[in-house]
Protein backbone atom coordinates (compact mmCIF):
# COMPACT_ATOMS: atom_id res chain seq x y z
CA UNK A 1 0.00 0.00 0.00
CA UNK A 2 3.16 2.25 0.81
CA UNK A 3 4.34 2.28 -2.55
CA UNK A 4 0.54 3.09 -4.39
CA UNK A 5 1.23 5.99 -1.65
CA UNK A 6 4.62 7.01 -2.99
CA UNK A 7 3.20 6.78 -6.82
CA UNK A 8 0.81 9.26 -6.03
CA UNK A 9 3.19 11.27 -4.24
CA UNK A 10 5.35 11.34 -6.87
CA UNK A 11 2.43 12.59 -9.72
CA UNK A 12 1.25 14.83 -7.06
CA UNK A 13 5.26 16.48 -7.64
CA UNK A 14 4.47 16.39 -11.16
CA UNK A 15 1.48 18.38 -10.46
CA UNK A 16 2.89 20.93 -8.64
CA UNK A 17 6.66 21.16 -10.29
CA UNK A 18 4.04 22.32 -13.61
CA UNK A 19 2.32 24.58 -11.29
CA UNK A 20 5.29 26.34 -10.15
CA UNK A 21 6.20 27.39 -14.36
CA UNK A 22 2.55 28.32 -14.34
CA UNK A 23 2.55 30.35 -11.04
CA UNK A 24 4.91 32.64 -12.90
CA UNK A 25 6.91 33.09 -9.23
CA UNK A 26 4.25 32.95 -7.52
CA UNK A 27 2.62 35.82 -8.88
CA UNK A 28 -0.46 34.15 -10.48
CA UNK A 29 -3.09 34.10 -7.49
CA UNK A 30 -4.73 30.76 -8.58
CA UNK A 31 -1.93 28.69 -10.05
CA UNK A 32 -0.20 29.52 -6.75
CA UNK A 33 -2.49 28.29 -4.51
CA UNK A 34 -3.11 25.17 -6.85
CA UNK A 35 0.98 24.51 -6.67
CA UNK A 36 1.28 25.14 -3.08
CA UNK A 37 -1.51 22.43 -2.32
CA UNK A 38 -0.08 20.21 -4.30
CA UNK A 39 3.08 20.41 -2.70
CA UNK A 40 1.20 19.72 0.89
CA UNK A 41 -0.17 16.60 -0.78
CA UNK A 42 2.95 15.31 -2.25
CA UNK A 43 4.92 15.90 0.92
CA UNK A 44 2.31 14.75 3.34
CA UNK A 45 2.10 11.01 1.15
CA UNK A 46 5.71 11.45 0.52
CA UNK A 47 5.74 11.15 4.89
CA UNK A 48 3.27 8.68 4.79
CA UNK A 49 4.78 5.97 3.07
CA UNK A 50 8.41 6.69 4.54
CA UNK A 51 7.23 5.29 7.62
CA UNK A 52 7.58 1.75 6.16
CA UNK A 53 9.75 2.13 3.16
CA UNK A 54 13.72 3.00 3.48
CA UNK A 55 14.03 6.72 3.20
CA UNK A 56 16.50 6.86 0.52
CA UNK A 57 14.37 4.70 -1.74
CA UNK A 58 11.25 6.32 -1.02
CA UNK A 59 13.00 9.79 -1.90
CA UNK A 60 14.79 8.37 -5.26
CA UNK A 61 11.50 6.82 -6.66
CA UNK A 62 9.49 10.38 -5.60
CA UNK A 63 12.17 12.27 -7.05
CA UNK A 64 12.39 10.05 -9.89
CA UNK A 65 8.66 9.80 -10.46
CA UNK A 66 8.61 13.70 -10.86
CA UNK A 67 10.92 14.18 -13.05
CA UNK A 68 10.41 11.51 -15.78
CA UNK A 69 6.72 13.18 -15.22
CA UNK A 70 7.87 17.19 -15.20
CA UNK A 71 10.86 16.67 -18.19
CA UNK A 72 7.56 14.41 -20.31
CA UNK A 73 4.54 17.55 -19.57
CA UNK A 74 8.02 20.10 -20.19
CA UNK A 75 8.18 18.61 -23.52
CA UNK A 76 4.52 18.55 -24.12
CA UNK A 77 3.49 21.75 -22.38
CA UNK A 78 6.22 23.97 -22.91
CA UNK A 79 8.08 22.79 -26.26
CA UNK A 80 11.01 21.76 -24.13
CA UNK A 81 14.00 19.68 -26.49
CA UNK A 82 13.93 16.22 -26.57
CA UNK A 83 17.35 14.89 -28.09
CA UNK A 84 19.33 12.05 -27.47
CA UNK A 85 21.59 12.87 -24.14
CA UNK A 86 18.43 14.50 -22.68
CA UNK A 87 16.51 10.83 -23.00
CA UNK A 88 20.09 8.72 -21.76
CA UNK A 89 20.29 11.21 -19.12
CA UNK A 90 16.78 10.52 -17.98
CA UNK A 91 17.24 6.71 -18.20
CA UNK A 92 20.41 6.69 -16.34
CA UNK A 93 18.46 8.42 -13.39
CA UNK A 94 15.80 5.69 -13.70
CA UNK A 95 17.89 2.67 -13.98
CA UNK A 96 19.69 4.06 -10.71
CA UNK A 97 16.68 4.11 -8.81
CA UNK A 98 15.18 0.91 -10.12
CA UNK A 99 18.91 -0.38 -9.00
CA UNK A 100 18.04 1.13 -5.21
CA UNK A 101 14.93 -0.47 -5.58
CA UNK A 102 16.03 -4.09 -6.33
CA UNK A 103 18.78 -3.93 -4.02
CA UNK A 104 16.59 -3.11 -1.00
Amino acid sequence: MNWIILLVAGLFEVVWAIGLKYSDGFSRFWPSVFTIVAMAISFGLLSIAMKTLPAGTAYAVWVVIGLLGTAILGIILFDEPLNLWRVVSLLTITLGVIGLKLSG
